[in-house]
């Protein structure tokens, strides 16, 4: 049972998992990271979750970031060798969960919401969503949830919202024209029956390869070229060891259709 955030899972093979702190704008706190650590865990061993859904509950924003107005072990002021960071349970990749995961966000994003932004593989928005880093405006350096996020758009636009803090907000049109995010939808509703729609058609796909791809290319972003594809080669070899375990009759299909 969880108390921050909702945990589903569809008969279709999609979980969803929804931060649920809509009164006080989906903000985080010590518990909800210590909850979305133990989320990722569940997931990465429920064989029957192919691909996963990051929406927020209904409120003016998807996530402002870190509850600052309650006192918790996130930051240990003062003890500078103990202060950690809270993405290091947040996302799910850092708890290597590599199946695949679409992010809704609507409404108010910014901060330390991008800890579930940077680590998605898809990310869509409604309409009405706006992108913003606060930080440099309350005197706060801003640094583990922007070089995340150098790894999705370029590095000027990063810096353009970092250095301009709440001086501007990045609209959705704008999100799409960097490639924050890649769809836009009008309304909130239709976000997130969009964000199911591709949820589903991913978890159709064998979960070894998905799993996989996503697991390569994520941790490509470590590594030089040649190395990178190195290593990529090894989940290939992987995957195809695994071919007897591995039900590829719809891809196969699929795959004769497209001719």
């Amino acid at each position: 049972m969880y108390q921050t955030i909702k945990y589903e899972v569809h008969d279709d093979h999609v979980a969803t998992v929804t931060i649920n702190r809509p009164d006080i704008m989906n903000t985080f706190n010590s518990q909800m990271v210590e909850e979305m650590a133990a989320v990722w865990e569940q997931i990465k061993l429920d064989d029957s979750v192919h691909a996963v859904v990051v929406r927020a509950a209904d409120s003016r924003a998807f996530s402002t970031g870190k509850d600052v107005t309650e006192k918790d072990s996130i930051w240990r002021e003062g003890v500078v060798w103990s202060q950690w960071d809270p993405g290091k349970k947040i996302g799910p990749k850092q708890n290597e969960m590599w199946k695949p995961v679409i992010c809704a966000v609507h409404g108010l994003c910014c901060g330390g919401a991008y800890y579930w932004l940077n680590e998605s593989d898809i990310v869509i928005c409604s309409e009405d969503a706006e992108f913003f880093d606060p930080h440099v405006s309350f005197g706060m350096v801003s640094a583990c949830e922007p070089i995340g996020l150098t790894r999705r758009i370029a590095y000027g636009e990063v810096m353009r919202m970092n250095l301009l803090g709440n001086d501007e907000r990045m609209s959705s049109s704008t999100a799409l024209r960097i490639g924050l995010v890649s769809e836009v939808l009008n309304s909130r509703a239709e976000l997130w029956a969009r964000a199911r729609e591709l949820a589903a058609k991913v978890a159709s796909k064998p979960t070894l390869a998905t799993q996989g791809t996503v697991k390569a290319v994520w941790q490509s972003l470590d590594y030089g070229l040649t190395a990178a594809m190195d290593r990529a080669m090894l989940y290939i070899q992987v995957n195809n060891l695994m071919d007897g375990q591995v039900d590829r009759s719809t891809a196969k299909k699929s795959k004769h259709e497209v001719r």
